[in-house]
């Protein structure tokens, strides 16, 4: 295998041949041209897979979670190159991903902070995104859910929808809240949608009446939060979501399962362990109250951290 293998125009020939969704296919070509980029001035080797992990492990810029999702769509890539016979072996083979936390390196919006949210959403002009902000909150649903979604797997009247999840091929239903219903009844009415998918691009560009996409979706929230001056992400809905049920069913998880459509219990455990270290940090900060730095200042119970 020399060194000077041409790979730029392969991306879409590997990537067109996998069994993924359109969507998965977009996301592997934008992340698969880091790695193109890495070959083009390192060459193509045995150990060019080793060596963009290391590279990778060097940016400082980049979350390990997203130093992942790159490590894993060139691990694809290569694999591909070798099972549809372009390279004669796998050079991923034996090379771990980075480990990576379970624990959420953000927390979801607080009560406040929706609250905050939805009054600045007030206003029949703001009725679309009353609707996103319904599904988001109130359903716990993630972005790709939410694009996805077509009027035809909407019923009002029985206050359900099919959801298609994530990775999954077939939909899945789940009950509307009376609120969540209130808000696409408005927004269904108000914007003529009668077929076709439920949220489509309204910009005067080639996008127009194209079904929105994440990324769009996000362009709608992320201006709104920035405003108000709330330093969160549309994911952290999903997070609020799943806190407030844990405590509303005070942590019988098999419930909360069947509202958040996790289907191992493990991340909802995560959720768990972080409202239970909460709760008990009054106690770890009262036991060090007597640990003075500051020598003018006596040690005090009303301290906000003390509370």
């Amino acid at each position: 295998m020399g060194n000077n293998l041409a790979l730029p125009d392969w991306p879409s020939k590997i990537f067109a041949n996998l069994d993924v969704t359109e969507a998965t296919r977009q996301e592997y070509y934008h992340r698969i041209r880091l790695f193109i980029d890495f070959v083009q001035s390192h060459g193509f080797t045995r150990n060019s897979y080793l060596e963009y992990k290391r590279y990778l492990a060097k940016r400082t810029n980049l979350s390990v979670s997203t130093k992942n999702k790159y490590l894993i769509v060139a691990r694809v890539y290569c694999k591909e190159l070798n099972r549809q016979g372009f390279v004669p072996i796998d050079i991923t083979l034996n090379i771990k991903s980075f480990k990576q936390s379970r624990k959420h390196k953000k927390d979801g919006f607080t009560e406040s902070e929706v609250q905050q949210l939805l009054t600045a959403v007030q206003g029949s002009d703001t009725c679309r995104i009353k609707a996103l902000l319904s599904l988001l909150v109130l359903q716990g649903l993630r972005q790709v859910e939410i694009v996805r979604l077509d009027v035809t797997e909407i019923d009002l009247v029985s206050q359900t929808a099919f959801i298609r999840g994530k990775g999954q091929d077939d939909t899945e239903i789940i009950d509307l809240h009376p609120t969540t219903v209130t808000a696409l009844k408005e927004y269904m009415r108000l914007y003529k949608i009668a077929d076709g998918p439920l949220f489509s691009s309204t910009s005067n560009n080639s996008s127009h009446g194209q079904r929105l996409t994440t990324r769009s979706l996000r362009n709608l929230i992320n201006p709104i939060l920035k405003e108000l001056g709330i330093d969160r992400t549309v994911h952290g809905f999903r997070h609020f979501f799943t806190t407030k049920l844990i405590q509303s069913y005070k942590g019988d998880l098999l419930t909360v399962a069947q509202y958040t459509r996790h289907k191992s219990l493990e991340m909802l455990q995560v959720y768990n362990d972080n409202l239970k270290h909460k709760a008990d940090l009054p106690k770890y900060y009262e036991t060090f109250i007597d640990i003075n730095f500051i020598q003018n200042e006596a040690p005090t119970s009303h301290n906000p951290n003390y509370k």
